[in-house]
């Protein structure tokens, strides 16, 4: 049976999906934020945008959101870790 800990489990997959729903689809901009565009000072204070091919160290922080972009500089999707 898989550990659950109420509060920290639950709580992280939220903050994805919220995350997921204002980003995927969308590029990332310095200063815009509209339909198609979304405005990098509004990410999380803890986050790093991972480009294709990009290499990224493999520790663990569930507080930092990973922003993944496709070829085109769309977000195709994001994680906590």
């Amino acid at each position: 049976m898989p550990l659950v800990v109420p509060g920290v489990t639950t709580n992280s997959s939220n903050k994805t999906e919220e995350w997921q729903n204002k980003l995927i689809g969308k590029k990332l901009s310095d200063t815009e934020h509209n339909e198609v565009m979304f405005c990098k000072k509004e990410l999380p204070a803890e986050h790093r945008v991972i480009s294709p091919g990009q290499m990224v160290t493999r520790d663990f922080n569930e507080n930092r959101l990973n922003v993944h972009l496709k070829e085109d500089g769309t977000v195709s999707h994001v994680q906590h870790g």
